[in-house]
């Protein structure tokens, strides 16, 4: 990390300041029910470098043309969305911060996802974490040039295209009250968007409506922020609504299909210095005898649920639907941020915007 921005950031900390900065954060929008980090990473040249060759490795597979042929089994079929696009709008992946044989702080990739993320929220905090802890204004959070301007210029141009921002809404079961509701606020008041939950939508033919002012507003495009996994079976809120699997004239910014082929489903095509060993486990002929070192993943969950950390030959044999599984060797996060009192372990998350055309 850069030892002179993390020394003068922990001289300077105090919990006031903490504090204020989490009212800054949340003044003018719904309370945050997640934990904010006390500090933002100082990340040197040496790791953003490897940040970026991480994320052009796993771009070029996403690029490559037989990529949704090796993930069409990605997508479960009861989820399938017709009209996918030719690629996704949003990447982010997730890393672990981790050291390699020569001592140097290295990111191993834990999770990937072809869907949207805090990507209104973290520029927020950006410019709060700047404020508030007055950085160094040669501090950036952004990559390729960008700033928080033209950041915010190509999120609307991804989001809403050529559309009018009233034809555009941001869509989630209850959009208002989900734990992420500030990025949906945020997003809302950089691009002048409605925030929309499901049930606010009606379907009048293969089109879709909402009501303002007593006006009936056609929907032209979605930006998708509902995951189909929190549905599960309870496919009756789309009676509702719509359901999305149906053809409709509306486009999804990003189609649901890739939340499912850009996922952990991916890992194990991916073969990095980046990425830890992943295998499908019905590809598994000898079961390795260290055990200890790996994890066992379901391939169709989300938010970490089923998770087997500690696996045995036990928690393998039991599994009735091997193709349905990852087996990944363990990464072992390092305490690189250096906090007054001890290290701390931490996971960058980096986000990509990709606009068409």
């Amino acid at each position: 990390m850069i030892q002179k921005y993390r020394k003068a950031f922990n001289d300077n900390f105090t919990e006031e300041k903490y504090s204020q900065f989490l009212k800054e954060l949340g003044e003018g929008f719904p309370e945050i029910p997640f934990r904010v980090a006390e500090t933002p990473i100082f990340i040197p040249d040496a790791l953003k470098k490897k940040l970026i060759a991480a994320g052009e490795e796993i771009i070029s597979l996403i690029k490559q043309a037989n990529f949704k042929e090796l993930t069409q089994k990605a997508i479960p079929q009861e989820w399938h969305v017709p009209n996918e696009t030719a690629h996704p709008h949003f990447l982010t992946f997730d890393y672990g911060l981790c050291k390699d044989e020569n001592g140097e702080v290295t990111p191993m990739l834990i999770e990937m996802q072809g869907f949207p993320s805090l990507y209104g929220f973290q520029t927020h905090l950006a410019k709060t974490y700047q404020k508030e802890f007055d950085l160094d204004e040669n501090l950036s959070p952004y990559f390729n040039g960008l700033d928080e301007t033209s950041y915010i210029e190509l999120f609307k141009k991804v989001i809403i295209g050529a559309h009018q921002p009233h034809e555009v809404a941001l869509m989630d079961i209850d959009a208002p009250n989900q734990k992420t509701a500030i990025d949906f606020f945020v997003t809302a008041k950089h691009l002048d968007i409605k925030i929309l939950a499901l049930e606010e939508i009606s379907k009048e033919g293969n089109q879709l409506f909402y009501e303002e002012d007593g006006q009936k507003i056609k929907l032209k495009r979605i930006y998708n922020r509902l995951i189909f996994d929190e549905i599960g079976e309870n496919t009756e809120i789309f009676r509702n609504s719509f359901d999305p699997r149906e053809e409709l004239d509306v486009e999804w910014i990003t189609h649901p299909n890739w939340f499912y082929r850009i996922s952990k489903y991916t890992m194990p095509f991916l073969k990095s210095e980046f990425v830890p060993e992943t295998r499908f486990l019905n590809t598994i002929e000898t079961t390795p005898t260290d055990l200890e070192n790996y994890v066992l993943k379901p391939l169709f969950s989300f938010a970490g649920m089923g998770v087997i950390i500690d696996v045995t030959e036990a928690d393998i044999t039991a599994i009735k639907d091997p193709e349905n599984w990852i087996l990944q060797r363990k990464v072992t996060y390092e305490p690189v941020v250096e906090a007054p009192d001890a290290g701390v372990k931490a996971e960058i998350r980096m986000m990509y915007l990709w606009p068409e055309g």
